[in-house]
């Protein structure tokens, strides 16, 4: 990851991010510098290492316009740990709502699965080849030898080897003319399993029983804050119940991998490279930050606690320590970015103290006409591409001529001008409601090519446009 991270110059970062979204230099710029101070920070001696902390962010702008995308695109360049939190999910201590210390347990789990994945990968091969053993006992076990005098009371009646009333072995010639078969057909099983030929071919195995989460039952009352995990405490003290199954080859052979790789990589060395990740390149996305700000008019009703979830919030973004089930993590050196619409509110409506700790904000600008056609067809996950690869499947070609795009981006602009801006989130609405039926019949429309034109958005939304009421509800 750090390697990654030295060849992404703020350059390239938002030449990357530019993949993705449209527009919004600005924030592009600000995230991007984030970034890049992190890998400076550490190539720096250590004492004045400690003193440089990440320069938090807020993103302000309407909903729509590419805040949470930029922050998880950023997190995905360099595979850190990402977390996208609603402020308003939280409250203040002594009202129902969850504790703020989960922001950074939920981190820490996630950044655990991003190391153990990595570590999965390196053993990929050898788990592999264990596996195809595991799958070749399955197929042809080797025969178990007999061994005399197996009851500890002939030993008192045994002179010599091979005498007594209890069973002997078998005719060792015989013995080793089948042991030398199953060998030989293990042989060709194996070159069979290795070759994918035995791929569908049924297998009986032990598998474990998947048992409920039972950490959902307590987290009301209080054991969620303590960082408490009864599945790990009841599965140290009961074993995993295990049933027999029969499945295909291949999803057995996944499921054998997936054991034989957990057995090869070092549990304590992965999560202690998790904390460290989560602790120097975890991103925490604190959105809705905006509908938490606000003065106090009254201390009753839903807005009693809405300075006390700041407050509660106040310690982790400063840098604090948070017990969890892998131990003390420390979030001095998380990067937080926090994102709002602040219609009805402002930054400086914050309480001073978290103010002061986002000290870069930038201002997204809200999508244009032009904007709408770029995110249509430029991005490489572009509405237009997405659309035609999910109709593709069913052997259905759509076709979006110019001005049939130019037709949906006015529309998309004109409804978020005459109802409620929400971006570019319109424009899944309007392309949903265009491609209906084509979507609806799909199946029986194989072989057929389509042409959106502007007409044909015309034709299709025009009763929905031109009533106000009913653009309303539809799109």
């Amino acid at each position: 990851m750090f390697d990654l991270e030295a060849e992404l110059t703020p350059k390239e970062i938002v030449k990357e991010l530019d993949k993705y979204i449209i527009g919004q230099g600005e924030a592009k710029k600000c995230v991007a510098v984030a970034l890049r101070n992190r890998y400076r920070r550490r190539k720096l001696k250590e004492k004045i290492k400690e003193e440089i902390i990440p320069k938090n962010i807020i993103m302000i702008g309407p909903t729509g316009v590419g805040k949470t995308e930029i922050a998880r695109r950023l997190a995905r360049l360099v595979n850190a740990p990402f977390i996208k939190v609603e402020a308003t999910k939280f409250t203040e201590v002594g009202y129902v709502g969850r504790d703020v210390d989960s922001i950074v347990r939920d981190l820490i789990e996630i950044s655990v699965r991003i190391v153990k994945t990595e570590k999965m990968k390196n053993v990929e091969v050898k788990a592999s080849e264990l596996a195809e053993e595991r799958l070749l006992d399955l197929f042809a076990p080797l025969p178990k030898r007999q061994k005399a005098g197996t009851n500890p009371l002939s030993l008192l009646f045994q002179t010599s080897r091979g005498m007594g009333p209890f069973p002997q072995d078998k005719d060792p010639e015989e013995s080793h003319e089948n042991w030398t078969n199953t060998l030989e057909e293990r042989k060709i099983i194996l070159q069979k399993i290795k070759r994918g030929e035995l791929e569908e071919e049924m297998v009986e195995m032990e598998v474990e029983e998947r048992s409920p989460q039972m950490m959902g039952v307590f987290s009301g009352l209080g054991m969620e804050e303590m960082g408490v995990n009864f599945q790990d405490i009841f599965g140290s003290i009961l074993p995993a119940k295990k049933k027999k199954k029969r499945l295909p080859l291949k999803q057995a052979r996944r499921i054998l991998q997936q054991e034989e790789g957990e057995k090869l990589i070092d549990m304590d060395e992965v999560i202690n490279e998790a904390i460290d990740r989560a602790e120097q390149s975890g991103i925490v996305f604190l959105d809705e930050i905006d509908k938490i700000a606000g003065k106090e008019t009254s201390h009753a009703g839903p807005d009693v606690s809405r300075e006390g979830v700041q407050r509660d919030i106040l310690p982790i973004v400063e840098g604090s320590t948070v017990m969890t089930k892998y131990g003390p993590v420390k979030t001095d050196y998380m990067l937080f970015i926090a994102a709002g619409a602040f219609h009805f509110t402002k930054p400086s409506d914050l309480i001073p103290e978290l103010q002061g700790r986002f000290p870069i904000r930038v201002e997204l600008q809200s999508l244009s006409n032009d904007d709408f056609k770029k995110i249509l067809t430029e991005p490489e996950n572009a509405l237009i591409k997405q659309y035609s690869a999910l109709l593709t499947t069913e052997g259905v070609t759509i076709e979006f001529t110019d001005d049939g795009i130019e037709q949906i981006a006015d529309l998309a602009c004109s409804l978020n001008d005459e109802l409620e801006n929400i971006g570019a989130r319109r424009l899944h609405t309007i392309m949903e409601k265009l491609l209906e039926d084509i979507s609806y019949e799909g199946p029986d429309l194989r072989g057929q090519k389509f042409v959106i034109n502007s007409e044909y958005v015309k034709n299709k939304l025009k009763d929905i446009v031109k009533n106000k009421d009913l653009s309303r509800y539809i799109l």
